[in-house]
């Protein structure tokens, strides 16, 4: 039978202390105290006296009892203050990440200040193992792990084309109006539908469009009718990876007036905010997502949600906010704002 685990009282580290000192076994001791034998071994090992003088090296009861005490009482800032634990939880749960969080909290003068850290280790704490806190971060993953790369997919593009001629201002995110683009696939026995996620190098701001399938034309003119609504300085390049999806990229160049860059083989880093924003974007649609029978209402919210999260990288402003003040309203030649509220495009 598993016994519940209630704290040690002062009488039973007595009686653990008493007994280990006559050299009793320590299953025989959990036994008689009906605990459990880990429950005594990690007792007597967590609140050792390590001295100096190997006269008073041992278990001493009222020692072990002191040390208990003096951990309960380092609990972290989160455990100790419900109220801020549960505002940490409401914005897990609506999609903002512990950097997020800790970044808007110092940023609005709120009276209490976390670190990331703090959050993170609330979250993989035990307490916030039993809550399942680890499935509201961006990975949802149990433990931190090394990102992977995916497998990479092949078309030839000309040399012109190729990141190594993308101006250096594209890359140190200087001007405002350059993008990076992906395909964002779903379970294939669940049809061919699929998203293009778009995301401005500058702003993070992000746009999500549907496919019928990887048809590159298809995928192109999707883009094209996303992108449209803005001004042509607000659309001046994008950058892919090799996939065929990207073949009729000329498109663009065409309609908008985009030139069209390209990653490396096997080096989708190369464009990491795009790749950044898909992990965001399966908090909200996993790949068993049926993309077929996902409202547009629906596409917009997570649009919504992704555009009006605070970024560490922009300060904690929301790409939505970043780019209303790159597409400043009262300069001529500029579209019309309401359509660049989050989700809109």
């Amino acid at each position: 039978m598993t016994l519940p685990y209630i704290h040690l009282s002062l009488a039973e580290r007595r009686e653990i202390a008493r007994m280990h000192a006559a050299e009793i076994p320590i299953r025989v001791i959990a036994e008689r105290l009906q605990r459990h034998p880990s429950t005594v071994y990690r007792e007597i090992k967590r609140n050792w006296v390590h001295d100096e003088e190997p006269l008073y090296r041992g278990y001493y009861h009222v020692a072990a009892a002191m040390q208990a005490r003096a951990r309960r009482q380092r609990l972290s800032k989160l455990s100790r203050k419900p109220v801020l634990a549960t505002y940490v939880m409401d914005r897990l749960k609506a999609g903002w990440s512990p950097e997020q969080i800790a970044g808007r909290l110092r940023v609005s003068g709120a009276p209490e200040r976390l670190s990331h850290e703090t959050i993170y280790r609330f979250i993989y704490s035990s307490q916030g193992q039993m809550l399942g806190l680890y499935q509201d971060l961006p990975m949802a993953r149990r433990r931190r792990r090394a990102r992977y790369q995916r497998k990479p997919r092949g078309l030839f593009i000309p040399a012109g084309n190729t990141i190594e001629q993308r101006p250096a201002e594209i890359s140190d995110r200087i001007s405002f109006g350059h993008w990076e683009g992906d395909l964002m696939m779903f379970r294939k026995d669940l049809g061919k539908q699929n998203l293009t996620s778009l995301i401005e190098r500058q702003s993070r701001y992000a746009i999500l469009t549907r496919n019928r399938d990887r048809n590159s034309t298809g995928v192109m003119t999707g883009m094209i009718e996303k992108l449209k609504v803005l001004p042509e300085t607000a659309r001046l390049s994008i950058t892919f990876d090799r996939g065929t999806e990207f073949a009729y990229y000329p498109l663009l160049k065409q309609h908008l007036g985009m030139d069209s860059y390209f990653c490396k083989p096997q080096a989708p880093w190369q464009k990491g905010s795009v790749e950044n924003t898909n992990g965001r974007v399966r908090r909200f649609l996993s790949r068993e997502t049926d993309i077929a029978q996902l409202s547009d209402e629906a596409l917009r919210d997570v649009c919504e949600r992704l555009n009006g999260t605070p970024r560490k990288c922009l300060g904690y402003r929301t790409p939505h906010e970043v780019l209303m003040s790159s597409l400043d309203p009262r300069r001529p030649g500029l579209c019309n704002p309401d359509l660049l509220r989050p989700g809109s495009l």
